[in-house]
């Protein structure tokens, strides 16, 4: 199993995502940059957090745009787990992996805090490791996390069992419903605005975040008969 960390101009939570694998998953992860335009050697694809080409048109406009991000296309249709944390959420919806959009928070500031999440949908790659309902607690930081999309799709992520996250408690963005992370239909791409990669050791404040990537590396050995 390898693992691809994608980099692009203005990232700034690559670092935690590369060692969140490299700790908690034990598989060999690799930095991988945005003009790069072959991801055929990875199993896995991560689009981690910040503000990527300085989110100046809007965020992950531009990245939707970076010669990787075909090969990030190519691998989510191929059935690849491709997870985008953050900025990397916002980049998956506008390259038309995930539906909908993330707006600016509703409070209109950036919002760095350690947030509730209940977990929507436990029967996905991503979440197998956590109990159903389970609440956890996950680092947000950012200024648009306000997941909006028209009802008629809100209708549909609910009757597909597509809303993996919501946020508990208080939600700090806004978003429609309390979404926190969506899934694609076919189950292989998540998007989520808080970062797990940030939540994988008790010395970090919460641990909760590390049963995303056991569940990833579980998910794996599951389809390919490799046996721990």
């Amino acid at each position: 199993m390898r693992v691809a960390v994608i980099v692009f101009p203005g990232s700034n939570a690559d670092v935690d995502m590369y060692n969140a694998v490299e700790d908690i998953m034990g598989v060999p992860v690799d930095y991988v940059f945005h003009s790069e335009n072959d991801l055929s050697n990875y199993d896995v694809i991560l689009l981690p957090g910040g503000f990527s080409f300085g989110d100046y048109l809007r965020c992950g406009a531009v990245a939707r745009f970076s010669p990787v991000m075909e090969e990030v296309i190519k691998a989510a249709n191929e059935g690849k787990l491709v997870m985008g944390v953050c900025n990397g959420f916002q980049i998956l919806t506008e390259a038309g992996l995930l539906p909908g959009v993330l707006l600016r928070n509703r409070s209109l500031k950036f919002r760095c805090t350690l947030s509730k999440l209940r977990v929507s949908s436990n029967d996905t790659a991503f979440t197998k490791d956590y109990g159903l309902d389970e609440v956890i607690d996950v680092p947000i930081a950012h200024g648009e996390g306000n997941y909006y999309c028209d009802e008629e799709t809100l209708n549909k992520l609910k009757a597909n069992n597509q809303i993996v996250f919501r946020y508990e408690g208080e939600n700090p963005n806004g978003s429609m419903d309390d979404i926190a992370g969506i899934i694609n239909e076919r189950g292989n791409v998540l998007g989520m605005m808080p970062h797990p990669e940030r939540a994988v050791h008790e010395w970090m404040t919460s641990d909760d975040g590390k049963r995303i990537f056991t569940s990833i590396l579980k998910t794996w050995r599951e389809r390919n008969g490799v046996t721990a």
